[in-house]
């Protein structure tokens, strides 16, 4: 079976399709570890910033490619039923449209414009919040 590598960036983890299932697995869960220790370091700056822009009208968006954005899109869903915010007010955007959330749409990240193109169709304004989530 041969494997054509689509990511055009190398990585810690370049070598995926080399590694056993218990080195994967491994590594992984140790990438996972990193996240809340950074994460944390981050909240009181976090809690400034989305306070003062939800206060002036801003709504949360989300940007990511692949199953970065599709976890933005799920989390964006699940806003409203489990903080009762409205369904405006936190959302998922993911290179590829609609389609790249059960399809990867490759080379879909590479747009220079698209991102920009998707946040002018909900009028983006100065006091919105834009995460872009991305994986090294």
């Amino acid at each position: 079976m041969s494997f054509t590598k689509v990511t055009e960036q190398d990585s810690n983890h370049s070598d995926l399709e080399t590694k056993s299932v218990s080195e994967l697995l491994s590594a992984i869960n140790n990438e996972d570890k990193t996240v809340p220790y950074t994460v944390e370091k981050a909240l009181p700056q976090i809690e400034r910033l989305v306070v003062k822009q939800l206060k002036l009208g801003g709504r949360l968006f989300y940007m990511g490619a692949g199953t970065s954005g599709r976890l933005g899109v799920v989390d964006a869903s699940e806003c409203p039923p489990t903080f009762g915010v409205p369904h405006e007010l936190v959302i998922g955007l993911i290179a590829g449209g609609e389609t790249a959330i059960r399809k990867a749409v490759e080379f879909a990240e590479d747009s220079t414009t698209q991102g920009w193109s998707d946040l002018q169709d909900y009028a983006i304004s100065k006091n919105d919040i834009v995460i872009g989530i991305a994986v090294e």
